[in-house]
């Protein structure tokens, strides 16, 4: 499981490694056009908060961690699906992301 840290005083966000490198071009792509967005995810059961929203914003630092240093094959129709989704809502929900595959 990869790791995805933001804001620097928060705990990591675990995604899978492969979903986690095609968030980390979601988010370059929204990013590099100073575009901000909201992210959401669900917490395992148990955890204080059931669902966390965040605001994803140029300034505010973000850290994407791997478990395996192989880079690993990105799909462009699961990015360009990410993309569409995010860009209609203004959201990208992580756990909706394996709808997201090729068709």
């Amino acid at each position: 499981m990869g790791r995805l840290k933001y804001d620097g005083t928060s705990g990591p966000i675990t995604v899978d490694d492969v979903t986690l490198a095609h968030v980390k071009v979601v988010i370059a792509t929204k990013l590099r056009r100073q575009e901000s967005f909201m992210m959401t995810w669900l917490h395992p059961e148990g955890e204080p908060d059931a669902r966390i929203t965040i605001w994803i914003h140029p300034a505010i630092p973000l850290q994407f961690g791997f478990d395996k240093s192989e880079f690993p094959q990105l799909s462009t129709s699961r990015i360009k699906a990410m993309m569409a989704r995010l860009n209609a809502t203004g959201e990208l929900n992580l756990n909706l992301l394996e709808d997201e595959v090729d068709s």
